[in-house]
């Protein structure tokens, strides 16, 4: 059997016996913090487990993407080296929410292995808990397995809990024997490719509490799981699972482009299985939203890409080529996960991205690796110091765990204590260097246990009690002034005290609750309990709302235009600009930031009216299709900043009431900040203005400074074309001095090629010699210019007065040998030519068309 009718035989097998099909989650498990990746076909059935959610249905079947490259499941270093682990695989499963149980799933499973695909029973040896007597004994009775081959573990093999708390029960294993002579029952659960797990039977029907006790749960559910590789390479006899179909399309494209044959040596076959993994992954992640990054999984992806970059280096591929190799993934598996067809064109530009950007490192990061490995080699000492690798990193932008990599392959150790050392101390010299740009001390304490209520998003003054004040902070009970947040800065203003006013040049949130205004003066003057007038700064919030509303539009502008795996990496919201920070794989094109910026345009036009929804519970955010990102932290209870269908995001911040407030934005720049990172910053309303006067101002300067430029660089032309002509004098001299009577005639002729660099050089020299080459002279020149050929030729007076040699028919003769024409005055003519190849040929006909002339 193909592995495509393996999988589909598995579906249909469930579906015949009651199971929904359902589709593979996403391996981004959005909603659930507690995973980087999908690691197992019941990550989306949790919450059933957790008695926390339900289905429509009771059983169900799927085929689910796993990725298994982060915590305690982290395959990564071993893929490629051995034939049966994989950073990404399919686990064909079938589930029972409360319905089935021991008994049906194990009669299932046997059925599904001996009788529809045919498995040798002999061959095939099952695992129980060793408490579990109700397993074995279904063994014994539902199924003909040898009695010998049933086998009892402890929890360690036999027991599976989702966590140290929560459901959990006994599981039975399927193991199968591939020993030549049906020896491994001794193997089992030994961690040899000769006897290998291919489907785990769990029986959830406890739930250990925190004191660590089992209880058993009202209901009891089965979770199964299949390796989908492992058992298409039982299936189709293979040794290996890389020998399989499902990884031979990947092997042939990989031998096809690298010119090397699979089997050619141990070293090129672990690079070639590990681009084969290593794409798939890939792919998949990034289908389903993820991107190569510098924390969490993105930082994980990264590391996966840059681990087959290098080993890409083996089949010696220098250029991008795992972008290339995405694309078997989507032919081989864009049929059963269709979001890979939907989004190839995405995947591809990420992949490419992030290897044209590793490439340069790699080169570099490389080389030096060598040589400070070779030196440490020679000195016989068994590490790479830790200055080194900080180096490395920090310079060079080269990985740890890659120079750990390579260290380890050529028998050296990293010295990562003193790596850890330099590494700290380089975030504290940061951290000291960001805290001497705060323009001042804020006197605060995080034990404050008083709240302030926020009425800036309807008001700009308001009237409230001191609750506490102390050198230069005061705190109200209700303030209209915003404190930073969410990328917002601070409102400032005036407060009036028992009528003394208070410049406020900042806010800050005190203790969570509190909303402290930073005042100039001193705030223990003031008394708890007076009453204060606070207004803020009018003019500075329209503009700061303004550009906060403008940044919603944009993000939604972005992922219309460019993608909708864009979203917000960091934003800066001031009165005079904004500064949105997002997730790109490339530079965005001059088209795309005008589409962009059009686009937001539009929507300001189209005076879209805010619905600013406060306070609502998160869940009927999530329903009304507020955009939130996986890793975003919500409180029960959040904002929502909604403009009709095109904008409707999580926000806290202050904004305008209709989008026609705006007025008009701007985008001012585009740039890189990080790989796989981009910043664009944009002016809105009265930003707008003053960005034209300055553009308006800086084009009057420029003009004024290039009209004297363009005058500078006239004089200097003149004056280095005069150099030029005076320092071929000699040249020219030698070139008249050259003349030599031609046969037949009274004529003194010279033909010969000159050297310069463009036209004008040409004719000043030219005209050089016409100017000191004296009587009875005849001189033609050639040069190559640009692909073609020129000619000029020289008649002097006294010839042309007889009207026999002229310079115009002498150069239209010369030139047809070069396949052009030309013409000029009688003493002076120029022409040119399409085949510079035959200008010598052309020169040494010159003296028989002056004979040819002359006795006419």
């Amino acid at each position: 059997m193909t592995s495509q009718e393996i999988r589909q035989s598995f579906l249909n097998f469930f579906r015949e016996r009651g199971h929904t099909i359902v589709p593979s989650a996403p391996v981004i498990p959005h909603g659930d913090k507690t995973l980087l990746f999908t690691n197992a076909g019941m990550n989306q059935f949790k919450d059933v487990f957790l008695g926390e959610g339900t289905r429509p249905y009771t059983r169900c079947a799927d085929t689910q993407k796993c990725i298994r490259v982060s915590g305690k499941h982290n395959d990564l270093e071993e893929v490629g080296r051995d034939t049966y682990h994989h950073t990404l695989f399919e686990m064909l499963g079938n589930w029972s929410f409360g319905d089935y149980y021991k008994k049906e799933a194990i009669a299932w499973a046997w059925e599904l292995l001996t009788k529809v695909w045919g498995l040798d029973k002999s061959r095939l040896y099952a695992t129980v808990f060793e408490t579990d007597t109700e397993a074995e004994t279904l063994w014994g009775t539902v199924t003909d397995i040898d009695p010998s081959h049933i086998l009892r573990f402890g929890p360690k093999d036999n027991f599976w809990e989702m966590g140290e708390t929560g459901p959990c029960g006994p599981c039975s294993e399927i193991h199968y024997d591939k020993t030549p002579d049906k020896i491994g029952g001794k193997l089992v659960n030994a961690g040899t490719p000769d006897v290998i797990e291919i489907w785990n039977l769990v029986f959830i029907q406890h739930n250990r509490n925190i004191d660590g006790v089992l209880e058993d749960l009202p209901q009891k559910h089965v979770d199964t799981g299949m390796g989908f590789e492992r058992v298409t390479a039982v299936m189709q006899g293979k040794a290996s699972n890389y020998d399989t179909d499902i990884f031979s399309p990947y092997i042939k494209w990989i031998e096809a482009n690298s010119g090397i044959a699979y089997g050619s040596s141990e070293e090129t076959d672990i690079a070639m299985r590990v681009l084969s993994d290593h794409v798939r992954t890939l792919s998949c992640a990034i289908a389903d939203g993820a991107l190569p990054g510098n924390e969490g999984r993105g930082y994980v992806l990264r590391r996966v890409l840059r681990r087959a970059a290098r080993y890409g280096r083996k089949l010696d591929f220098r250029k991008p080529f795992i972008c290339e190799l995405s694309s078997i993934v989507v032919q081989t598996m864009g049929g059963v996960f269709p979001e890979l067809k939907e989004r190839r064109e995405h995947l591809f530009k990420v992949i490419l991205g992030e290897e044209e950007s590793f490439n340069a490192t790699l080169d570099r990061g490389l080389s030096l690796f060598d040589e400070i490995a070779l030196r440490e080699e020679e000195s016989e000492s068994p590490f790479i110091g830790g200055e080194e690798a900080f180096k490395l990193y920090d310079t060079f932008g080269f990985p740890i765990d890659l120079t750990q990599v390579l260290a380890h392959e050529r028998g050296l150790s990293v010295d990562m204590k003193k790596f850890d050392e330099l590494l700290t101390e380089q975030k504290n010299r940061s951290k000291l260097v960001h805290a001497s740009k705060k323009h001042r001390e804020i006197a605060t304490t995080e034990s404050v246990d008083v709240e302030s209520k926020f009425t800036g998003y309807d008001s700009f003054e308001d009237a409230g009690s001191v609750l506490l004040a102390s050198e230069n902070l005061v705190v109200l009970d209700r303030t209209p002034f915003y404190a930073e947040s969410g990328g917002q800065i601070s409102d400032t203003g005036v407060l009036v005290v028992d009528g003394n006013p208070f410049h406020v040049t900042d806010v800050r949130k005190l203790g969570g609750a509190a909303i402290a205004h930073i005042i100039e003066g001193e705030g223990s003057a003031i008394s708890e309990g007076s009453r204060a007038i606070a207004t803020i700064d009018r003019t500075r919030r329209y503009d700061i709302m303004r550009n906060h509303s403008a940044t919603h539009l944009l993000h939604s502008a972005l992922r219309q235009i460019l993608g909708e795996h864009v979203h917000q990496a960091g934003s800066l919201v001031t009165e005079n600009r904004l500064r949105f920070d997002f997730a790109h794989y490339q530079k965005v094109a001059a088209e795309e930031l005008h589409n962009i910026e059009e686009l937001v345009n539009d929507k300001i036009r189209e005076a879209i009216k805010l619905q600013h929804h406060r306070n609502i519970p998160f869940e009927e955010a999530k329903k009304m299709g507020a955009l939130m990102f996986f890793g975003d932290k919500y409180g029960s209870s959040v904002n929502v900043v909604d403009f009709g269908p095109f904008s409707r995001e999580f926000c806290g911040g202050t904004h305008v009431q209709n989008t026609s407030e705006i007025g008009l934005l701007k985008l001012i720049s585009e740039s890189s900040i990080a790989s796989g990172t981009r910043r664009i910053e944009a002016v809105t309303g009265r930003g707008v203005e003053k960005w034209i006067s300055d553009q308006m101002t800086q084009h009057d300067v420029l003009l004024s400074e290039r009209e004297q430029l363009e005058e500078e660089k006239r004089k200097l032309e003149k004056e280095i074309a005069k150099l030029k002509i005076n320092s071929r004098k000699s040249e020219a001299e030698s070139i008249i001095k050259s003349t030599s009577l031609i046969e037949g005639t009274r004529f003194n002729a010279v033909a010969t090629e000159v050297r310069a660099a463009n036209a004008e050089e040409f004719k000043s020299f030219a005209e050089l010699l016409q100017s000191t080459m004296g009587d009875g002279k005849i001189i033609v020149l050639g040069t190559k210019l640009d692909g073609n050929a020129s000619l000029i030729a020289l008649v002097s007076d006294d010839i042309v007065k007889e009207k026999k040699v002229v310079a115009g028919k002498l150069v239209g003769l010369v030139s047809e040998v070069v396949g052009g024409k030309g013409g000029g005055r009688p003493n002076f003519a120029q022409a040119g030519g399409k085949h510079p190849e035959r200008l010598t040929e052309a020169l040494s006909k010159v003296p028989e068309f002056i004979r040819a002339m002359s006795s006419q």
